[in-house]
């Protein structure tokens, strides 16, 4: 792992590759860069692959209790000046697909494309109400608990119902080294943003990919993400739920080559 400061925050990251930057943002409540090991060997070949631990993740310092998710587009923007990338593609994850929407609209001339995976825009921008109010007072009550015991309940939300066992296995090894309090205030960052008005305002190529089983970010909340955003490219992967790059990787890849091949080099 290598790490670079960003506002007096140490933030790790995992290197590999050459070519275009390319950029890895992992999900929340758990996840890291770890998550991308199924891509980082497989873009390497034609990408500088450069997969970060948010603020709150693996390596990483957690960040403030008060950071929103403008504080962690704003420390991306950041991460993407000190590691010296120019223009990188930016595939985001759930959480780290509301960084990069907030990325793309806070500094649009940091992305030269986007994919953007399960993704939403903001909570608050994608859910009701009501079910942002309920999983927020569900993690809230989880993070007091031992991580051990409450972790696995969130795997079977997080695959297709016919993920084999041994998949429901290695997810959960990749949410062991979970920041109980940090991971919630990724969540709480998520639940306070609303982007919807922000996205007629992308400009750069975006790829809306999305599992079809997805039970967190469901189809709709695609859909719409894909209507706003001009342009953009919506493909959805068969018999896949929200972790489609660990559920699917090689289709998952297959579809993130093919599009990064089309979004050509920086203006």
């Amino acid at each position: 792992m290598d790490a670079v400061t960003v506002s007096g925050r140490r933030i790790t990251y995992r290197r590999t590759g050459r070519g275009d930057p390319l950029v890895l943002l992992h999900g929340g409540f758990g996840f890291d860069s770890r998550a991308w090991e199924p891509q980082l060997d497989a873009l390497a070949d034609r990408f500088d692959v450069v997969a970060w631990d948010a603020p709150g993740a693996g390596g990483s310092d957690d960040p403030p209790e008060d950071f929103t998710l403008d504080d962690y587009a704003d420390t991306l923007a950041g991460f993407v000046s000190a590691l010296g990338l120019d223009r990188p593609h930016v595939l985001g994850l759930s959480f780290g697909g509301g960084v990069a929407l907030a990325l793309a609209t806070r500094h649009p001339k940091v992305p030269r494309s986007l994919v953007l995976c399960g993704a939403y825009a903001g909570w608050a921008g994608s859910l009701s109400p009501d079910e942002v109010d309920r999983r927020l007072r569900r993690a809230t009550d989880d993070v007091t608990r031992d991580p051990d015991v409450w972790l696995p309940e969130y795997v079977p939300g997080l695959l297709a119902p016919a993920a084999p066992t041994a998949l429901r296995t290695r997810t959960l090894d990749l949410m062991a080294g979970v920041h109980p309090r940090a991971s919630l205030t990724m969540l709480e960052a998520m639940a306070g943003a609303d982007l919807r008005d922000a996205l007629g305002s992308i400009r750069v190529p975006t790829l809306v990919l999305h599992g079809e089983l997805d039970v967190r970010a469901p189809l709709p909340v695609a859909a719409a993400l894909h209507e706003a955003i001009p342009g953009s490219r919506l493909v959805v992967l068969p018999g896949v739920g929200h972790l489609s790059n660990v559920e699917s990787p090689d289709a998952f890849t297959r579809e993130v080559q093919t599009f990064l091949a089309d979004a050509g080099s920086p203006a």
